[in-house]
């Protein structure tokens, strides 16, 4: 049986890479939804369609796990997807609480998607977690379709970043929150950008923590297995792994 991640696009592919690592006996499908790509500037009602057809398509797999490796896909479609199927479906989540519980006296920025910022599940995280008055909220949306199209190191990318990060009093804040799974590629191009005292949290390992807790591991196969498909079409397996190659080198960069 195998573990699929699904996407808007790009972004989950940065939740499977922490996958691999983790859990290397497992077979892995990755399912992203590029064609209609970017869900945050989407309807609540486009998205929980486009979701519960990629979902369709991914029961007939044979899985057993499902992570909706998508902040906005969560937020807005998680419980019509766990009603729908009885396998184990995992959704994404900001990771505000291990950065308001790093500090009480300096605040948090949660970066995420348009939508991600407007629905209530955000809200009540916060809330939950008695943080209103620590965290701010700052949409990065551009960063999407700049994944989408593999212009991680164009020069407009740090030009956008300059651009939405000019004002912010960085002296206030002690973490920044990646709150959307494509952000991700664009670690180091913030941390250049913002003083060294901020910390950059996402919520990948917690999602794979999450997900190891809720299934029996396989034991390793003699290669990795990975299926990809982009809106339902198997996908040129080149397209998906220049990302993990990415990832790969610019996590060994940081070591």
């Amino acid at each position: 049986m195998h573990i699929a991640f699904f996407d808007s696009g790009v972004g989950g592919l940065t939740v499977l890479h922490e996958a691999i690592q983790c859990m290397p006996g497992e077979r892995f499908i990755y399912f992203g939804d590029s064609r209609n790509a970017p869900y945050g500037t989407k309807s609540r009602e486009q998205i929980t369609g486009l979701v519960l057809q990629a979902c369709a398509f991914l029961e007939e797999k044979k899985l057993k796990a499902l992570v909706i490796a998508c902040n906005t896909a969560t937020s807005v479609a998680i419980q019509a997807v766990r009603d729908r199927y009885d396998f184990p479906v995992i959704g994404m989540e900001p990771a505000v609480k291990p950065a308001v519980e790093g500090s009480s006296d300096k605040r948090v920025l949660v970066c995420a998607t348009d939508l991600t910022l407007k629905e209530d599940k955000l809200d009540k995280l916060v809330q939950g977690l008695h943080a209103e008055d620590q965290v701010d909220y700052l949409s990065l949306q551009g960063l999407v379709l700049l994944a989408e199209h593999f212009e991680m190191n164009a020069p407009e990318t740090d030009a956008y970043l300059r651009d939405r990060f000019s004002g912010i009093a960085w002296d206030a804040y002690h973490a920044i929150v990646l709150g959307c799974t494509h952000f991700i590629y664009f670690r180091e191009h913030i941390r250049r950008l913002i003083p060294p005292h901020v910390r950059i949290i996402n919520g990948n390992k917690g999602t794979i923590s999450n997900l190891i807790s809720r299934i029996n591991q396989e034991s390793s196969f003699e290669k990795k297995e990975i299926q990809y498909f982009i809106s339902g079409q198997k996908a040129d397996t080149g397209h998906f792994e220049k990302y993990l190659d990415y990832l790969n080198n610019t996590q060994t960069q940081q070591l």
